[in-house]
């Protein structure tokens, strides 16, 4: 019961290869992974998209909501971060999988087979993007008036917006790939942030390993934020692309020479999805963790920003403690603004088949990168028009769990439509994942409209 189905062999190929085009060229990385005896280092090497899509699920959005769980719950949320672990992976390598077959990102794929699905989807990408992005930028300038309090948050709006487009304008997809592997390290913050907490170990368990499970219509309210904020439909776009990019990095600049995957390519795609997978929720369990054990033991259960949950914590931790989450937030979140408004410029830019892609210049996918200044800029504003932060995270929640559902439903019929992917359809293992983390997230998504409805 493999992840994937076996292909049956092909003569001009090795078993269980597909025929790929002759101008392909080799995959440097691929060659060096094969050469490398050692299992931990040929890991490391193998680190790219997976491990950048892993850490910019836990952008400020998402540590605000981690906060909240923590604070209102204690460690009672915990499991989650275990049980969500399995569909968040699942969800992301069929993303990742279709990138690496197709040679097309997600949008281009759902143009060509299911265009009628397509524009809905994108339209709502858009918006809920700008508005994740916008309280994104927010909470960034917040965390810098933590380290330097004279200094008010919107003085650092301006700055750190125009900074951050610079970065993808002008960096290129090799630079921004470091740099973007460089600030996931700063997500190992909330581990140091947590050491400092001083958590009950056997009440850590027990919140670990035990599901709690309560009718009560606020847990489950922070149970289907939990969810909606790990699910994101804005790295299911990136996700996809960002493997396309990878490909013309190495010199498969047409889609002949990109459509297909070996089962090498796969096997190293499914390692680096599921280690960023991991490192995301060990992310959101320390957040957990460190307010559970501070604010929530403090009685402090009012939390509603990762900001308010850093200066909360100062009083009761220390300010190590305070410093370290204020230092993850800022990096989470230059980790998470571009990988927001890039998704929607893939999204946009494959929707209406523009030439798209961080590895081009400016010049040559103006309408790509427009589309990342507009998504910037208007994120921007919203901090100078007065529109609350909580509002914007609410309104960009509600609009990634509804299309949320039918992405991932997308997902999963692409991956088993043979006319799309070949002989690299879903195996049995993916699919009973797949199609139950599809039936939790349409659950999800009726939950959160109550919830957001009926408070």
């Amino acid at each position: 019961m493999g992840v994937d189905a076996v292909p049956k062999r092909n003569p001009s190929t090795s078993a269980g290869e597909p025929r790929v085009h002759s101008d392909r060229p080799v995959d440097p990385k691929a060659a060096e992974l094969r050469a490398e005896k050692n299992a931990f280092k040929r890991l490391g090497k193998a680190l790219g998209p997976g491990l950048i899509t892993g850490a910019s699920d836990d952008d400020p959005s998402g540590i605000g909501t981690y906060a909240q769980a923590g604070a209102q719950y204690g460690f009672a949320t915990l499991w989650t971060t275990i049980a969500m672990l399995p569909m968040q992976t699942a969800v992301q390598y069929m993303c990742a999988k279709i990138g690496l077959v197709t040679g097309k990102g997600l949008a281009g794929v759902l143009r060509e087979h299911y265009h009628r699905a397509l524009y809905p989807a994108v339209i709502a990408l858009i918006i809920a993007n700008t508005l994740n992005a916008g309280a994104d930028i927010g909470a960034i300038a917040a965390a810098m008036n933590l380290l330097v309090p004279p200094i008010p948050d919107l003085v650092f709006v301006v700055p750190v917006s125009l900074g951050i487009v610079g970065l993808q304008v002008f960096g290129g997809y090799r630079l921004i790939d470091k740099v973007f592997k460089w600030l996931s390290l700063a997500l190992l913050a909330y581990i140091g942030a947590a050491l400092f907490a001083r958590p009950d170990l056997v009440k850590v368990l027990l919140g670990s390993l035990v599901p709690t499970i309560s009718l009560d219509p606020a847990y489950l309210g922070i149970l289907v934020a939990l969810l909606g904020t790990t699910i994101s439909p804005y790295l299911f776009f990136w996700q996809a692309s960002q493997e396309v990019e990878e490909q013309i990095s190495i010199g498969r600049r047409h889609l002949k020479q990109r459509q297909g995957a070996s089962r090498f390519e796969l096997k190293y795609a499914l390692w680096d999805t599921m280690a960023g997978m991991v490192f995301s929720e060990i992310v959101a369990y320390f957040i957990i963790l460190t307010t559970g054990a501070t604010l929530f033991v403090a009685g402090k259960h009012d939390v509603v920003s990762a900001t308010e949950a850093a200066q909360a914590l100062r009083p009761l931790a220390g300010d190590a403690s305070a410093f370290l989450l204020a230092l993850g937030l800022i990096g989470a979140g230059v980790l998470a603004v571009p990988i927001l408004t890039g998704s929607a410029a893939y999204g946009v830019s494959e929707a209406f088949g523009w030439r798209s892609g961080l590895d081009r210049k400016p010049a040559a996918a103006w309408q790509f990168y427009l589309v990342i200044v507009a998504a910037t800029l208007v994120g921007m504003a919203l901090n100078f028009l007065g529109v609350p932060p909580i509002t914007a995270l609410v309104l960009s929640a509600v609009l990634n769990g509804i299309i949320a559902v039918p992405l991932v439903f997308l997902v999963m019929i692409v991956c088993n439509d043979r006319a799309a992917m070949g002989e690299r359809t879903n195996g049995r293992l993916l699919n009973i994942i797949g199609w139950t983390t599809t039936i939790v997230m349409g659950v999800a998504a009726i939950g959160l409209i109550v919830t957001t409805i009926f408070g």
